[in-house]
């Protein structure tokens, strides 16, 4: 009888227990996802208030309020034409701008990780952020792209990333397909290159102050972000996010290794190179607004495989939300450690996230991909 209940199909008490710990999963999800969403609101809440000048969280959302149509009849103002500039023009524009760079860093971080299935792999490894580097430092220093006026900082930067992204394909495809050892190789080779490029300009610089001022930008800064600013990269991080999230199946598949991937149906060359595409224009549109920012694509998607395990369709959007929280008090503490002067963005999340990765590599439990140690 034990025989025939095996040969007809699984016990239904094991399916029903099944059943149960995937909803108990599903719930304890949610319920994850409804606490970062009031950390977030929060944390954007605390940030503006911080600064030279304090203001009350309630004077906060009474002008975010009063920027929005039909509501703006049912605040009554009471605070100063100062306030109002301070927080509106300046502080929520930067943390804005923290969160869609963080958010955007850590999910390109998480299908980085995928594609080439190395623990530590980061936005940056296609050598994206040295490209970029090259166009800021030529704008910077040499004063080259003016026809773009103010937008010749991002389109610079933005066009060095795609340059390089090109470079990597270029040199690690061969016969048509692109093999994961060739691809982080060809990263770090273009990389390299880039950033003896960068090098060779900065120190070419006519001016100490454009000499500060590339090597404050290739460090990472939210400084000077305005609302116009904002569109291209918020819309960027959506189509992003939208297309891994479309990716979630395939990237689960890559964990597995590509002859396994390959066998279930993947087509890993065309995928490959689709998602480098993608993720290499989200991280381009966002280093070119906020400069190099390092540490959040390599340290985010582990903390979040830790808690919640490897399934894509949980890690990204769950990435996200971690990764906008950290840049945004990490860009506090940019703002406040020597205040009145500001720090460069990524040594904060430098000096901030290495501790946490030394510990969490340290943890017996840990290893790539939320398993068990290997």
């Amino acid at each position: 009888m034990g025989g025939l209940k095996e040969a007809g199909g699984a016990d239904p008490s094991l399916k029903a227990e099944e059943g149960e710990k995937n909803k108990h999963k599903r719930g304890r999800t949610r319920f994850l996802f409804l606490c970062l969403i009031l950390i977030l609101i929060v944390s954007m809440t605390v940030s503006i208030m911080i600064g030279p000048i304090s203001i009350s969280p309630i004077t906060v959302w009474k002008i975010a309020l009063s920027k929005v149509p039909y509501l703006d009849t049912f605040i009554v103002q009471d605070w100063t034409q100062a306030h109002e500039q301070i927080i509106w023009e300046i502080r929520f524009p930067r943390i804005i701008l923290g969160a869609i760079v963080g958010a955007g860093l850590a999910i390109v971080g998480v299908a980085i990780q995928a594609l080439v299935r190395n623990s530590l792999a980061d936005p940056f490894i296609l050598g994206i952020s040295s490209g970029a580097s090259v166009g800021a430092t030529l704008v910077i220093v040499l004063g080259a792209f003016k026809m773009f006026g103010l937008y010749a900082l991002s389109i610079a930067a933005f066009l060095g990333a795609l340059i390089s992204v090109f470079l990597v394909f270029l040199v690690a495809q061969v016969k048509g397909r692109i093999s994961t050892v060739r691809l982080l190789l060809s990263g770090i080779a273009i990389s390299m290159m880039l950033s003896a490029v960068t090098s060779y300009i900065v120190i070419s610089a006519p001016r100490e102050e454009g000499m500060r001022d590339a090597l404050f930008w290739m460090m990472g800064s939210l400084a000077g972000a305005k609302w116009g600013q904002l569109a291209i990269p918020f819309f960027s991080l959506c189509i992003g996010m939208a297309l891994l999230l479309f990716f979630a199946r395939p990237l689960n598949l890559l964990l597995m290794g590509e002859q396994t991937a390959a066998t279930l149906g993947l087509n890993i060359n065309i995928f490959k190179k689709v998602l480098m595409l993608v993720t290499a224009l989200l991280t381009g549109v966002l280093v070119a607004v906020s400069g190099a920012i390092g540490f959040i694509g390599l340290m985010v998607p582990h903390i979040v495989r830790l808690f919640i395990g490897s399934d894509h369709r949980n890690v990204l959007p769950i990435s996200a939300f971690v990764g906008a929280i950290f840049l945004i008090w990490a860009d506090v503490c940019a703002r406040t450690f020597v205040a009145p002067q500001e720090l460069p963005i990524g040594i904060v999340t430098a000096l901030c996230g290495g501790p946490f990765f030394i510990w969490l590599l340290r943890r017996n439990s840990y290893s790539f991909g939320g398993g068990g140690e290997k």
